[in-house]
């Protein structure tokens, strides 16, 4: 073959002009640390009864109640049909009710029960305990998560 040939690469050393390598795709560094942070809060969770997804509702709500179904799936950036078992568990759990909405009767409304407004005491010790595990400073942690949602909101205002 001559110089001017070129021929498929079979190297897998990723270098700055490899747009294909694993360790520069922005997609795989987000799955990973998704999976292992989200892992992070796992057994801190397990105790209080909730997985991560039903934790970000709880965290919601704690924010602010009664909330429509349709508003927490926006402020989640879920779908509703995909809320709904989420809220159903909790329902079961003892910690949310779901009513029709005094304001709008064709809309459903969440709240938290007496259960959930307490579990919130045990879920204060949680962002501490992540921050000790990451051992990192928060304003470290809220440069990363400042960038993401800079990062949510460009993939999200794409046209």
């Amino acid at each position: 073959m001559s110089p001017q040939t070129s021929t498929p690469t079979t190297d897998t050393t990723p270098d700055a002009g490899n747009l294909l390598a694993l360790d520069r795709q922005v997609c795989f560094a987000l799955a990973v640390a998704s999976r292992t942070v989200i892992g992070l809060y796992r057994p801190l969770l397990e105790p209080m009864g909730l997985t991560h997804p039903q934790y970000l509702v709880m965290l919601a709500l704690w924010e602010s109640e009664p909330l429509r179904v349709s508003e927490l799936a926006e402020r989640l950036s879920l779908e509703p049909a995909t809320l709904s078992p989420l809220l159903k568990r909790l329902e079961t759990s003892g910690f949310v009710v779901r009513d029709r909405d005094p304001r709008d009767d064709r809309a459903l409304a969440v709240s938290l029960t007496p259960a959930g407004r307490r579990l919130r005491r045990k879920a204060e010790k949680i962002p501490p305990a992540i921050i000790a595990r990451l051992g990192m400073e928060v304003s470290e942690l809220e440069d990363i998560r400042d960038r993401l949602t800079t990062l949510i909101d460009a993939a999200q205002n794409r046209d």
